[in-house]
């Protein structure tokens, strides 16, 4: 019989609900794990909007792929959307919400997925198995396990020691374009776009424009393609942050499907889930726990920490 603290349905809570964080919530909610709840900021900085569950934040209701998310305004109607087969999203950047819970209602399971290249105060005391993604984060030590974001041989990758790529702020290149594909802003204010996600673009032409004190800069794209994403109009930004993309091989449809990198970076926080559950229902104690085999012809950049092979338990035993 499985430990009496393993639960039949584990709670996951999700930071962020961005293209990679909704990657990751649909990968569980497709495996079957569908007790998620998604964190979110009042303004959602997401610029792939249309594949991100942080757009319940302003809709109410958004749908990715067939699956729905619906916003929130306190924790107990989030049992409402679990029963009607949808993913709640509630506002708290903060994570304001723990204090809230009962020790036994704690999620079992939290997923930092807010792309912020640093620790913004998780800490693997915060559930019986932490996930940190991509850079910013250290396995054993703030988090159980990093799952890796940095395109490449190593995408989706689960480091149970050491940490992620480091952040280069340089894109993957698409037809030969890399930095060219991003529309960033030229300096602090408030952005105003007047183009759309799906719209096709010239290089030089201007999609919006950051306002600031009467001064008024434009964004223009520095590659002929199609918006794939862009912020909302009325979103305060800084100086360099990403307000969108272009994509040069001009095809409206990739503007709503998620990507395979958040696919692939969902499919490596599954198997972390999965392996952590599997470990816990064996009775497993670390150290003596069986083992998975790393994935053969994964061999990392060699700048990048050597992966360790990955635990069946991950985390604690409760």
């Amino acid at each position: 019989m499985p430990p009496s603290n393993i639960p039949a349905t584990p709670s996951i809570l999700i930071r962020g609900a961005g293209d990679l964080a909704t990657g990751v919530a649909l990968e569980l909610y497709e495996a079957g794990l569908r007790r998620l709840l998604l964190l979110e900021r009042a303004r959602p900085l997401a610029v792939r909007r249309l594949v991100a569950f942080s757009e319940a934040v302003h809709e109410g209701r958004v749908d990715v792929e067939g699956i729905g998310a619906v916003r929130i305004d306190a924790l107990d109607q989030a049992t409402s959307a679990w029963t009607k087969g949808e993913i709640p999203v509630l506002v708290d950047p903060d994570m304001t919400c723990l204090k809230q819970l009962q020790p036994q209602l704690l999620p079992h399971v939290l997923v930092d997925a807010l792309i912020a290249k640093r620790n913004t105060g998780v800490h693997r005391d915060m559930a019986p198995l932490v996930i940190g993604l991509g850079p910013g984060f250290t396995a054993g030590k703030d988090v159980h396990c990093v799952v890796e974001t940095h395109r490449g041989q190593g995408l989706g990758e689960i480091r149970s020691t050491g940490s992620a790529f480091p952040n280069t702020g340089i894109p993957g290149p698409v037809l030969g374009k890399s930095l060219e594909r991003l529309l960033r802003a030229p300096m602090d204010g408030v952005f105003t776009a007047c183009r759309t996600i799906g719209d096709m673009v010239q290089e030089g032409e201007t999609v919006g424009q950051v306002d600031a004190h009467g001064t008024v800069a434009p964004v223009t794209a520095l590659t002929s393609g199609v918006i794939r994403g862009l912020l909302r109009s009325g979103v305060v930004v800084e100086k360099g942050l990403k307000l969108g993309d272009v994509d040069p091989r001009g095809e409206t449809w990739r503007c709503r499907r998620v990507s395979d990198k958040a696919r692939a970076v969902g499919q490596g926080v599954l198997r972390a889930v999965r392996a952590h559950l599997d470990g816990l229902r064996a009775g497993t104690v670390p150290g003596l726990e069986p083992r998975l085999e790393p994935d053969l012809g994964q061999t990392p950049p060699k700048s990048h920490p050597e992966p360790s092979p990955l635990p069946i338990h991950l985390g604690r035993t409760g």
